[in-house]
């Protein structure tokens, strides 16, 4: 079985003092390839190094909605800049964030426009991040996807209307250790069947949202981990967890535009 972690955050400081033995784990849990996502100019740029230093990793440069209320034009052409390294294979992580609103939304609804127009000029798959944004993001959505849009849906939590029109939209939609969560994710676990397991990736987010098996001995989540969510995917859509697997697997090389 391999997998591939599809959006986790690498740079994140917790991995300081151990990421080779994080990456040995996800290597011995059968996880050989990693996304490690940029939400801004600094960790866009670290996640760029890491994945020069690391075979199995590959990165994303953008600027999360968290951040636009600092972002510049300099920071997008720095990063347009980091887009002529190889391994970086995806924009993102990119959208709306009304919930807790740490940027104000005209910085979010202007720069992730922005970025949407940069990432489709650069031929790179996005990868989405929405929140609370009561159709705003699908509004923009709609209006720049003049052509069919390349990109995820990273941690869906929407709702089955929500995932109908991304969906139509021709995105990937992106699972994470919520479906395992007993409370909050009885919702995505009513939901997952609907999605065809042609458009479907799995991944962490770590080192955020623990899944529940490594809940109670974990604080931190880790890429080893979205084996859990794979395995709890299987049994959700009823599937063989070794066949859900590869199909993932080549859902994730195709949108990311790497060798299966």
């Amino acid at each position: 079985m391999k997998i591939f972690d599809s959006h986790c955050h690498l740079d994140d400081k917790s991995y300081n003092r151990d990421l080779d033995k994080v990456i040995k784990r996800a290597q011995s849990a059968g996880v050989a390839r990693l996304m490690t996502v940029g939400v801004n100019g600094k960790t866009s740029a670290r996640a760029v190094e890491l994945a020069e230093s690391h075979p199995e990793i590959y990165a994303s440069v953008g600027v999360h909605p968290h951040d636009v209320k600092n972002c510049r034009e300099s920071v997008i052409e720095d990063l347009i800049r980091l887009t002529a390294n190889p391994k970086v294979r995806a924009w993102g992580e990119i959208g709306l964030d009304f919930n807790r609103m740490y940027s104000p939304r005209r910085d979010q609804e202007m720069w992730f426009e922005k970025q949407l127009e940069t990432a489709d000029q650069l031929e790179l798959p996005m990868i989405f991040h929405e929140r609370d944004s009561n159709g705003r993001f699908l509004e923009i959505l709609k209006k720049h996807a003049v052509k069919k849009l390349k990109g995820v849906v990273h941690c869906f939590s929407g709702d089955r209307n929500e995932l109908k029109q991304y969906l139509d939209l021709g995105l990937y939609i992106g699972i994470t250790g919520i479906l395992t969560i007993k409370g909050r994710g009885a919702r995505l676990r009513e939901l997952a069947p609907l999605i065809p397991s042609n458009r479907l990736l799995v991944e962490t987010d770590a080192p955020y949202l623990v899944p529940a098996p490594e809940k109670n001995q974990h604080r931190r989540n880790e890429p080893a981990f979205v084996k859990s969510v794979l395995l709890k995917l299987a049994e959700v859509k009823q599937e063989d967890p070794e066949q859900l697997a590869e199909t993932i697997w080549n859902n994730t090389c195709r949108l990311y535009g790497v060798e299966a």
